[in-house]
């Protein structure tokens, strides 16, 4: 599919609209109640920090609702006073937050049902609104929205455009797309989507994984068995993370680098010099422009979160409140970073999940959720506390009073 070609129709129709309805003012105090908070912002004008009783917490600089979550929210709950009796959808979560999608919920907007892994849009009918999430939709789900004759509500983050003009420059001059992100995430899939040629790679391991090949893989070696060996051994690593027909002989000759926009900077800069390096090194720096192609699509917001929580984890810290959707991928990076400190860390998605009594229910870096008891030691506690970019301030009030509570028992 020509995804540009496709891009300018459906932006030029009268069932598309990618700016929201001038309705700001009137759902403004439905969002101000919903997910603002006093507490939080006397704590930023007062330099981030809480003292009661025993306890001192410690917000990072930069945490919570982002730009771009915030023109999706808004958006959606303008939407919903745009069309008060129309069936409105969502193709995922508006945004990786449950108190998020659960207000929606509470306003009549339908969720798109997920059967095995896959999407269910048979009871989407012609007519119906559909509202995109802020970290997009495939080309194909809008393409099969667009021919039903639904009404799109397009709430993607701007920098997550970025990213999928960045791989269409990659598929217009034959480059094939390194994508740094998870490989079902939905934001990677819609970047996909939007891609010709691509390969998924999680992490640092992955990528070196790759460039190993690129050096010492398939093409290099001289036997046909061992090249043979290489190829399927390749193939099986990464067969669900790459494009159709995908040929690590062929595609892997000119590469370019592009991300999921909440992974974390520093390895997302990394992955993208050692590719760099290992082009240079595999056709030579005359030759480096026909084969390595390198474009900044990292999140300014997802880059001051990191940064500030890097800050924040330098400070004397007893343990860290992470809080954020468990599928929330900028949020587990804030959590990387707590535990590459080696501080005590929980990653909570809701304030409910501390108490009742001195416990707390979390999710540890690449596990499944425990039960700890008791959580809080005694005396003077200093807590750092941070959220990801799709949690509202109303949550992280809600988390601090529960603390307040807990050390004042």
């Amino acid at each position: 599919m020509d995804t540009r070609a496709f891009k300018r129709s459906l932006h030029h129709s009268d069932r598309y609209n990618r700016r929201g309805f001038g309705l700001g003012d009137e759902v403004a105090g439905s969002l101000q109640t919903a997910y603002q908070s006093d507490l939080i912002a006397n704590l930023r004008s007062n330099g981030q920090e809480l003292r009661e009783g025993r306890l001192t917490v410690r917000l990072a600089e930069a945490f919570g609702f982002c730009w771009g979550v915030e023109r999706a929210v808004a958006m959606a709950y303008e939407t919903r006073r745009h069309y008060p009796t129309e069936r409105i959808w969502i193709t995922n979560e508006i945004i990786h937050n449950p108190s998020v999608n659960d207000h929606l919920r509470g306003m009549d907007v339908l969720f798109i049902p997920v059967e095995g892994g896959v999407k269910d849009f048979s009871e989407v009918a012609a007519g119906d609104v559909v509202i995109l999430p802020a970290f997009g939709a495939t080309v194909q789900e809008m393409q099969l929205l667009s021919e039903r004759g639904c009404h799109i509500v397009d709430t993607t983050c701007p920098w997550v455009s970025k990213v999928w003009n960045t791989v269409e420059k990659h598929k217009k001059q034959s480059f094939t797309s390194i994508i740094h992100g998870k490989v079902k995430h939905e934001e990677t899939l819609a970047t996909s989507s939007f891609a010709g040629t691509y390969l998924v790679v999680l992490d640092l391991a992955e990528a070196q994984m790759v460039c190993d090949y690129i050096l010492a893989g398939g093409v290099a070696a001289a036997d046909p068995a061992e090249r043979a060996a290489a190829r399927e051994a390749f193939m099986a690593r990464f067969a669900k993370a790459s494009s159709p027909g995908f040929d690590p002989d062929r595609d892997l000759t000119r590469l370019g680098v592009a991300n999921q926009t909440t992974m974390l900077k520093s390895e997302t800069e990394e992955i993208g010099r050692l590719f760099e390096r290992t082009m240079l090194q595999r056709f030579g720096p005359a030759d480096l422009g026909e084969h390595f192609l390198a474009f900044n699509t990292i999140c300014d917001a997802t880059q001051e979160r990191q940064d500030a929580m890097f800050a924040l984890v330098d400070e004397p810290l007893d343990l860290m409140v992470v809080i954020g959707g468990y599928n929330s991928s900028n949020t587990t990076h804030l959590q990387e970073i707590a535990v590459s400190r080696g501080i005590r860390s929980f990653h909570i998605d809701t304030p409910e999940r501390i108490g009742p009594g001195n416990r707390i229910e979390h999710k540890p870096l690449g596990g499944e959720l425990e039960v700890v008891d008791p959580f809080l030691p005694q005396g003077p506690i200093r807590v750092g506390i941070t959220s990801g970019a799709s949690t509202p301030d109303r949550v992280v009030e809600d988390v601090i009073q529960r603390l307040i509570a807990l050390t004042a028992a």
